[in-house]
């Protein structure tokens, strides 16, 4: 079946100031470090503003990135900002159980706002959420960064073009070899966390799923914790009926020995295969910045392209390699600026996520009660 395209979002009221839209960010772990202050300090329009965390530790590390930075050690100094300095954006990149109270706080405040995967812990606070910022006119979009990834953007190329003709099959995995714990809240059981790899990384597989080939009818799911110590999954798998016909199973994991690809995509002409994760977050990590050293973002050698092709595998040479489009996770950050300048859409908006979470939700109840969930 050809993917259904999704449904454009609508258009988000916001104001247009004339100064560069000054930035808070709220969290400075992984999240905030690796991924959102560097590209809120290299999108034009925007500028890194406010660093918002308690940890001292962090607070230091923050000022050596961007000495020119506000730190605070409460959300509520964000709110109670003087107008004349008010800030234009807040991007929520705290723990997963401070964003619908925040996002709440921030909506209210009219201050336009960004939330990290996931939204929230259920379908229906995504909803209220959503609801919140249509009746107060504030924007409102969500950070889901691997619709970026280069792999992704490819296949939707490929996909566009019909180059694989009728989809039938999308696999996808998300796999890390991680046997020790690391500790912290993402791998706690405690359910007001919200730990756990299935809204973790399946926060991305499913997101992505729901992108390429539409809304799900039908959801299947195993959900196992295999590390010893281990409070909450660590190795999940998803199936996922969409409506057009296509089925899509997702796995993600962080006990695999042997990785597997991270795309593999059948269709009635030809099937591609991808292996290999996007470069763009190993090169935040080790303090790479878009556009920082002039050198091209978010590209990859020749030697990691996927392999398009029918009847062979491509590890034994089947297939012809098909050049990776570049990943460009800046292009959130240029979105969101933009919409905020024109009252444009959000790049991902509350209700995506909540057909996100609801998908989310299934997978839990189709593990426990070992069923196939109907949406």
């Amino acid at each position: 079946m050809n993917p259904t395209p999704p449904t454009p979002p609508k258009p988000t009221p916001t104001h247009a100031p004339a100064h560069p839209l000054r930035v808070a960010v709220i969290g400075y772990g992984l999240a905030g470090s690796v991924f959102h202050a560097p590209l809120v300090a290299a999108t034009d329009g925007l500028v890194l503003d406010t660093v918002v965390t308690s940890d001292p530790g962090r607070q230091a590390q923050a000022r050596e990135a961007y000495p020119d930075v506000r730190i605070t050690a409460s959300p509520e100094d964000v709110w109670a900002r003087d107008p004349e300095v008010a800030l234009d954006l807040v991007v929520i990149a705290s723990p997963n159980k401070t964003h619908v109270p925040l996002a709440t706080a921030a909506l209210n405040a009219g201050i336009p706002v960004v939330v990290d995967k996931p939204l929230a812990a259920t379908a229906a606070e995504a909803r209220e959420l959503a609801e919140l910022a249509d009746r107060t006119g504030t924007f409102l979009s969500v950070f889901q960064n691997r619709r970026w990834d280069n792999d992704f953007l490819t296949l939707r190329r490929l996909l566009s073009a019909g180059e694989l003709g009728d989809v039938q099959r999308f696999e996808s995995r998300f796999e890390r070899w991680r046997p020790q714990l690391k500790g912290g809240w993402r791998e706690s059981g405690a359910p007001e966390e919200i730990g756990g790899l299935l809204y973790d990384l399946g926060s991305h597989v499913v997101d992505q799923a729901l992108v390429l080939f539409g809304p799900a009818v039908r959801v299947y799911a195993e959900t196992d914790v295999r590390r010893p110590g281990a409070e909450t999954d660590d190795d999940t798998f998803i199936a996922i009926t969409h409506a057009n016909g296509v089925r899509s199973h997702l796995y993600v994991s962080a006990t695999t020995a042997q990785l597997g690809p991270r795309f593999r995509v059948l269709g009635s002409r030809a099937g591609y295969v991808k292996y290999g994760l996007d470069p763009q977050e190993a090169a935040l990590r080790e303090g790479h910045r878009p556009g920082g050293d002039g050198t091209p973002w978010g590209e990859e050698p020749e030697h990691m392209w996927g392999r398009l092709g029918s009847g062979e595998s491509p590890l034994t040479g089947g297939g012809t390699p098909v050049p990776t489009q570049p990943g460009d996770y800046p292009a959130y950050y240029a979105a969101v600026a933009a919409a905020l300048r024109g009252g444009g859409q959000a790049p991902v908006t509350a209700h995506e996520a909540a057909q996100c979470l609801a998908v989310l939700e299934a997978a839990r109840v189709s593990s426990r009660d070992g069923v196939t969930v109907d949406l």
